[in-house]
């Protein structure tokens, strides 16, 4: 039932590790009017474009789709495919750096570009994150504190694990998971064979499910001579098992032991850039930690508007040699994410939101509003997060067309 997998080695390199301090001065910040390339072209790539403008750096994004939110505002737009070593190649040459919004790119893609420029976070640390697996078996084997899980890579493997968990239970892909995709809820007696032909993979990952008193996610990011700064805890609440509402400053969470491991796994894992990294608060109040992603998190949006440096921009200094900006937060702040669902009865009706104190909307560019598609976020900032939040509820009620 529990496989052995070798995890990837992480080099000491500058493609997928900070430089060692006896390297330092070899370190050249970019200059104003250099190019960054960014590999995916969704609302984070749109973001960190717009917070590369701001510090004076040109940006050229290459994805698979041409119209995607980030070819809004970047300067260049490459089309093509992840596996396509030649558009690859002409993406490379165009950037000074590359960095990413999404993790689910060929580990291939990325050793091909990181041999022609640098590429923060690097293919080490890429493999580690897209792949469950491997993702959990580099956080247990740093002693990182994590929930019961097993290696499933048959039906075999999965009834023996529920049978030894014996409690409900959450099956998940290794790879390409996310926002509740790839999932499978299963409880003792359940039929573990269905369930194993349902999720069509050949491996995955058993998760026990432990009660927890809230969701958090924690930001960490570490610069190229290896500094480090997180952004406070914030608390997560989740809807059909994709983020719905991120509130700052949650009461009941220890937010310095959240910081030591943020900053504990940055370093473990050497990223370049962010990593974020998602909790469960445990009612006793430790930590575990869920899963993790090296980029900006949609968690992480309120930052725009209620830290002293944005993720977006943070997540720019990292790769282009910049100090890292504080990380103070100078609001209380609630970001509710705007689903495609919300335009099933036309548009929304921004009037709800136009006129309100200290609110924030970002819509995404997107052309089509699907269920569970992210069209958009809003931010209100204030002093109290109890507050904001009742705010923030009403505000996405009134919204909603249905609710009249």
């Amino acid at each position: 039932m529990a496989h052995q997998h070798s995890i990837p080695i992480i080099e000491h390199s500058p493609s997928t590790h900070a430089l060692k301090d006896c390297e330092l001065t070899q370190i050249k910040t970019l200059p104003p009017g250099s190019v960054i390339g960014i590999l995916g072209g969704g609302q984070l790539g749109q973001m960190m474009s717009q917070a590369a403008h701001q510090l004076g750096y040109r940006v050229c994004v290459y994805d698979r789709v041409a119209d995607g939110p980030a070819s809004f505002v970047a300067h260049e737009m490459m089309v093509g495919s992840f596996e396509d070593q030649e558009a690859l190649g002409r993406f490379a040459q165009k950037a000074d750096v590359i960095t990413l919004e999404f993790e689910n790119i060929p580990v291939s893609a990325l050793q091909t570009l990181s041999l022609k420029k640098p590429v923060y976070p690097g293919p080490g640390v890429i493999a580690i994150c897209q792949d469950r697996i491997l993702e959990k078996e580099f956080l247990r084997t740093h002693g990182f504190p994590l929930a019961p899980y097993e290696i499933i890579e048959s039906a075999a493997d999965l009834k023996k694990a529920l049978l030894h968990f014996n409690a409900p239970c959450i099956l998940k892909t290794a790879t390409l998971g996310y926002d509740g995709k790839g999932q499978y809820h299963l409880k003792p007696g359940d039929d573990t064979l269905l369930a194993w032909e349902m999720l069509q993979t050949t491996r995955a990952v058993l998760e026990k499910k432990i009660s927890f008193t809230l969701e958090a996610s924690l930001i960490t990011a570490r610069s190229l001579q290896g500094d480090m700064a997180t952004f406070p805890l914030q608390e997560n609440i989740h809807r059909d098992g994709i983020l719905d509402v991120s509130i700052t400053s949650p009461s009941s969470s220890d937010s310095l032991a959240a910081e030591k491991l943020g900053k504990a796994v940055a370093e473990a894992i050497g990223v370049v850039g962010l990593m974020t990294i998602e909790f469960f608060l445990l009612p006793n109040g430790n930590l575990l930690i869920n899963e993790l992603a090296p980029r900006p998190h949609n968690s992480g949006h309120h930052t725009l508007e209620s830290s002293q440096t944005s993720q977006f921009e943070q997540a720019i200094r990292a790769v282009v040699g910049l100090p890292l900006g504080s990380t103070e937060l100078v609001h209380e702040a609630v970001m509710v994410n705007l689903m495609g669902e919300l335009w099933e009865y036309g548009e929304p009706r921004w009037e709800a939101l136009q006129g309100a104190a200290h609110v924030y909307l970002h819509l995404y560019q997107k052309k089509e509003a699907k269920k569970g598609r992210k069209m958009g976020h809003f931010t209100i900032v204030g002093e109290d997060r109890v507050t904001l939040l009742h705010d923030a509820r009403k505000i996405f009620e009134n919204l909603r067309k249905d609710s009249h």
